[in-house]
């Protein structure tokens, strides 16, 4: 039998041969019969020595506030005694998503240990999230780092870092410039949205994506606010400054490239505090500094408040907090589209007092970078098995509205090359049909090849009633727990805060109905449903 155990090791023969026989186990060099005695005789023989057996295994850790239909306040509660890495977790959204590069827990963990600084990077929770990491952070001991509870600007070190070969170069920290090929849109003529498919050329790159990944791309802010912003601050462009990533810089190119200008931060608020006479103006701050700053207002917003505020540009960018990377679900299987990334981008337009205001990724994508110019990107690898079945057999419900259609795409797309047998169910909504059924020249091909068994719809403003996926999932509920029935699983992607509740909402009932359970019965079979890597979200 191979030795995997140094003769210098300070083991006896009886504890080097259970040692032997366990890691000749884990490695297949031994059969299962054979590495299955020599563990139980290693057993028993560590066990006869005294001391020298291996640990009982640890109990798992319970994580209660893991649950993302929880509110923040519950999950609070929930761990209120518990250490400060505990109580940091509770504060995400608990979804596990991958867009801060992490896992819920190993982000707070690595903002507890002073590893990451960075404490805007949970997306789906926003606001609500970065003010109670702060407050966290600020009555916690000393002994927790020092940032007491201030926000560190910095890219943070998160762990988004694709391993795919050769392209292990390209990260979240070393992002490749790839070529935009086209940002062509998918809404008709009258639609009152404006969704574009995204075509990304990877040629040369080495970057590799599974189906259910997600394509970081670092944006640029708009060329036009960050001027308004500088002649706000009576601020002098090419002045130069050290950005939030810590490059030397002009302020304009800072501002554009390098700091969030939607987010303001406590550290602005109060440096501007301080630099007012305007009592009401400070007032107005100070109940932002309190409460939170309104949905929508941004750092522009903030200096038209404080309009005579004196301070010079490396104060205020000491203040602002890093453009964060933004993820989009892959809507692209690589088997399909060789070396191409798609990526389904709804654009962010709107008004709000009188200022048009602008999604800083999705503009960027749509209207501010050319054909044949660069975006830096990387590759997110889905973190909790968002993907397509291993055994190709098995069937799939896809629910996807709006932009959440995007990893369908790439999932119908991978089953088509696989020739996979399983049954393809896909739920699709959005406002109008005649405006707005995203790529559906593809789902009535796919439908007409047989691959998509069932297409099931929801246009919410083309009745006298609005209808969503989850009404269409309720009326189908009897065949849809026949396809769970069949060992189908269940994938959802799109807004967290209400559609993926609703959705969720409607399996249980649906559970519960069909199934003949209880409500509690049926909150265990979806718990067990995901536990068995059966029902997966991908929402933000």
């Amino acid at each position: 039998m191979t030795s995997y155990i140094p003769q210098t090791a300070p083991f006896n023969e009886e504890q080097r041969a259970w040692l032997n026989g366990f890691f000749a186990g884990l490695t297949g060099v031994q059969s299962d019969a054979t590495a299955s005695a020599a563990m139980t005789l290693g057993l028993a023989a560590a066990g006869a020595a005294g001391g020298a057996a291996v640990a009982e295994p640890e109990e798992e850790e319970d994580f209660p506030w893991h649950d993302a239909a929880l509110p923040i306040v519950d999950r609070m509660e929930l761990a209120e005694n518990k250490p400060v890495e505990r109580k940091l977790m509770a504060a995400m959204a608990q979804l596990d998503c991958g867009s801060c590069g992490y896992l819920c827990q190993s982000y707070s963990e690595a903002i507890a240990n002073g590893d990451e600084k960075n404490l805007t990077l949970c997306s789906p929770g926003g606001k609500e999230t970065k003010q109670m990491l702060k407050k966290i952070l600020a009555e916690a001991p000393a002994a927790n780092g020092d940032s007491n509870g201030k926000t560190v600007n910095g890219n943070g070190q998160a762990n988004g870092v694709s391993t795919n070969g050769k392209a292990a170069q390209w990260s979240r920290q070393n992002p490749y410039s790839a070529k935009l090929i086209e940002a062509r849109g998918l809404n008709n003529e009258g639609s009152a949205k404006d969704t574009r498919h995204v075509v990304i050329d990877l040629t040369g790159s080495g970057l590799k994506y599974n189906v259910g990944d997600a394509l970081g791309v670092f944006p640029t802010n708009c060329g036009e606010l960050a001027k308004k912003l500088i002649a706000v601050m009576a601020a002098d462009a090419n002045v130069t400054v050290e950005s939030p990533m810590g490059d030397s810089k002009s302020l304009l190119d800072a501002l554009t490239h390098d700091c969030c200008l939607r987010d303001p931060s406590d550290e602005l608020l109060e440096l501007l505090v301080g630099r007012i006479a305007d009592e009401s103006a400070k007032a107005t701050l100070e109940t932002m500094l309190e409460d939170g700053v309104p949905d929508g207002f941004d750092v522009l917003d903030v200096f038209e408040v404080a309009k005579d505020a004196t301070v010079t540009a490396t104060e205020v960018i000491e203040t602002l907090e890093p453009l964060n990377p933004r993820l989009y679900s892959i809507a692209s299987s690589m088997s399909h589209v060789g070396d191409q990334v798609h990526l389904t981008v709804g654009k962010v337009v709107y008004e709000r007092e009188g200022r048009v205001r602008k999604g800083v990724a999705s503009t960027m994508l749509a209207e501010r970078i050319a054909e044949g110019e660069t975006v830096r990107v990387f590759v997110q690898p889905n973190h909790a098995g968002f993907t397509v079945p291993a055994d190709t057999s098995k069937p799939i419900i896809m629910v996807g509205p709006g932009t959440g259609i995007a990893p369908f795409v790439s999932f119908l797309q991978e089953r088509a090359v696989s020739k996979a047998t399983g049954k393809n169910w896909l739920f699709f909504g959005d406002q109008h049909e005649a405006y707005d059924f995203l790529y559906e020249e593809d789902l009535r091909q796919y439908q007409s090849d047989g691959l998509l068994t069932r297409l099931d719809t929801a246009f919410s403003r083309d009745g006298d009633t609005k209808v969503y996926v989850q009404d269409r999932m309720r009326q189908s509920g009897a065949e849809l727990w026949k396809w769970l029935s069949e060992g189908g699983s269940f994938y959802v992607c799109g807004d967290a805060s209400r559609m993926a509740k609703d959705v969720d909402r409607a399996l249980h009932d649906i559970a519960a109905e069909h199934g003949n359970m209880t409500d509690e019965q049926a909150k265990a079979f979806i718990k067990q449903l995901a536990a068995d890597g059966r029902y997966h979200r991908d929402v933000y």
